[in-house]
């Protein structure tokens, strides 16, 4: 009890004296790295300067770097500093993440990439591979940062799973997401919004009866702030998507039926950013089901 007592007491004056410190200086060098990276990628890309074509990845590690450095600043705690491992582990998570949805755009065809040149198969496929994989990272760190503010912060503490959902509304929930993964493929030019929640459907089930953590089980636990912080977190990034895509190339477009002729913000049309909201719950949804497949009990996301 004495060891416990002064590990707490150390544990709380380490953080009254981080909390001290200007704001800031409780930046670590690495984000001011990942700053000056994003930085660099971004004029190059745009001003089409040096390896502006190749800047994707580097503009979107940097990125993710000041976004973890923020986190470190605001909790002391972030994705990087918790575990390398486990940071890597998103990156590496995400990239086979987006080539799904790649598949998922084959029937709808809502989204499209124009090129500065042709790449042979394999060189785009090792290209995009490793650009995708900014895409998890960057998401659950905006999520862990919002998660920092009290007011989004979600009630349901990161260990805890929440409660369990019935079989009978997990196997309907599964039914449905069976249904949204099919529609699209039978009815594009209608059911394109359903690739935007079928892999929730599909995978949330199976990740709160497994007692992993889940949408469900924050919304079981009526925990709406997780609804919110995470889905926020989507848009958020969303709007850096769309932003550093603008005049960059290679880059991509949307032909989206029934909003193509609504005002756009960057290359999207305004009503496509909501597709932001539940794809962040999907890239929760599938980075559970992967520690899950993996048998992996250790979780590096806090919210």
């Amino acid at each position: 009890m004495l060891i416990e007592k002064t590990s707490k007491e150390t544990t709380l004056k380490r953080e009254s004296s981080r909390a001290a410190r200007p704001f800031l200086a409780r930046v670590p060098l690495y984000a001011w790295v990942g700053a000056a990276l994003n930085l660099a990628a971004w004029i190059s890309s745009w001003g089409e300067i040096g390896p502006w074509q190749y800047t994707f990845f580097a503009l979107w590690l940097g990125f993710i770097l000041v976004l973890d450095g923020l986190n470190v600043a605001r909790s002391g705690t972030s994705p990087l500093r918790r575990s390398t491992w486990g940071f890597v582990g998103l990156f590496l998570c995400s990239s086979p993440f987006w080539w799904v949805f790649e598949g998922l755009n084959v029937p709808v065809q809502n989204w499209h990439y124009q090129f500065d040149h042709y790449y042979a198969p394999f060189t785009y496929f090792l290209i995009a591979s490793l650009d995708f994989s900014t895409v998890l990272p960057a998401v659950m760190e905006i999520a862990e940062l919002l998660a920092s503010i009290p007011a989004l912060k979600p009630r349901l503490k990161p260990p805890a799973v929440g409660p369990r959902v019935s079989n009978r509304w997990a196997a309907a929930l599964l039914g449905i997401g069976v249904l949204s993964l099919a529609l699209p493929f039978f009815f594009p030019r209608y059911a394109f919004p359903l690739v935007w929640l079928c892999l929730a459907f599909l995978l949330d089930p199976i990740n709160n009866l497994a007692r992993r953590k889940s949408t469900l089980g924050h919304l079981l636990a009526r925990d709406w702030r997780f609804l919110v912080t995470v889905p926020l977190a989507g848009i958020s990034c969303g709007f850096f998507w769309e932003m550093w895509n603008y005049f960059a190339l290679p880059k991509w477009y949307y032909t989206v039926p029934f909003v193509d002729a609504a005002p756009h913000l960057f290359e999207m049309p305004l009503p496509g950013f909501l597709g932001y909201l539940p794809f962040a719950l999907e890239l929760f949804a599938m980075y559970q089901f992967i520690l899950l497949v993996l048998g992996n009990r250790k979780d590096n996301i806090v919210i």
